[in-house]
């Protein structure tokens, strides 16, 4: 039998929503949902959530509008906590850092969202906004719960897909250590920024990543010197700023050269020789 939910109906805000995407992927994605402020209806559902006026998280009931309540959470914070012990470590870290702090804070008066930025909570308050009846405003919620799942659909996807580059990515860091090479080679695109820097990338004597595009082609890309930065370590060379294609290819005396940003952190060659060549004759190549 499918989980049952039960939370407020009427207007909502970005934690119920939140609440009830992360049961809906993490537990019972055909979980049901009854919007209600009948308390026999919460009464007979495995989990309520916003409402109710109890948290008690072995009972399953994840309120925090009660004067008893003196914590921090949210519901979303509330269900990630019960939730936690059965997520990767890293998964659960970056729910809680990239997401649900956020939207604890907001609910509870501690962060005003930024009206210029499309974070979720008024991404969820504009959905709230195609409601006026109950009816509306509950096909409303549903539409937001939605966008709630494909969010955390793709922070378990980059989750997973960081874990199993991180083997990948220490041994090539490893090989170009022991190399004397100042550009880290892989095999194939993995994400790997975050394993990068997690295993002292910022001391790392390497400048810039090589890899194979989705398209066949290949791509030298300049390490920035902290994850997050959009500086790099060292910058492409400046005589190929925002050149494409025959330019580029005369810039650089290598056929099949494709593109290099202005900004010079990024360069595409058609065929890896041809990049590891133009990184050699611009003395780039080794330390």
């Amino acid at each position: 039998m499918a989980l049952s939910i039960a939370t407020h109906d009427g207007p909502f805000h970005a934690d119920d929503v939140m609440a009830v995407a992360l049961l809906k992927t993490f537990v019972d994605p055909e979980a049901t949902v009854d919007r209600s402020r009948d308390p026999a209806r919460w009464d007979a559902a495995d989990v309520v959530v916003d409402v109710g006026g109890v948290f008690d998280a072995e009972a399953r009931r994840f309120d925090h509008h009660q004067a008893a309540y003196t914590g921090s959470r949210s519901s979303a914070g509330m269900v990630l906590d019960w939730l936690e012990p059965r997520l990767e470590p890293s998964l659960a870290r970056s729910l809680r850092e990239g997401v649900v702090d956020y939207l604890d804070d907001v609910d509870n008066g501690r962060l005003a969202p930024d009206p210029r930025v499309p974070c979720f909570p008024r991404i969820v308050s504009a959905l709230a906004e195609t409601g006026e009846t109950r009816e509306e405003l509950d096909r409303a919620f549903a539409r937001a719960v939605d966008v709630g799942r494909a969010f955390l659909e793709g922070l378990v996807a980059g989750d997973r897909r960081v874990r199993e580059a991180e083997a990948i990515v220490v041994t090539a860091m490893d090989e170009a250590r022991d190399a004397g090479r100042n550009v880290l080679f892989l095999d194939d695109y993995v994400s790997w920024k975050a394993p990068y820097f997690a295993h002292g990338g910022e001391g790392h004597p390497t400048s810039f990543v090589l890899f194979p595009g989705l398209d066949g082609s290949w791509r030298i890309v300049a390490i920035p010197p902290v994850e997050g930065s959009f500086a790099q370590k060292q910058p492409l060379p400046e005589a190929w700023a925002g050149l494409t294609d025959a330019d580029l290819e005369a810039v650089t005396g290598i056929p099949g050269a494709v593109f290099c940003h202005r900004n010079r952190f990024i360069a595409v060659f058609k065929t890896r020789e041809g990049a590891l060549k133009a990184l050699d004759d611009n003395g780039l190549l080794r330390r």
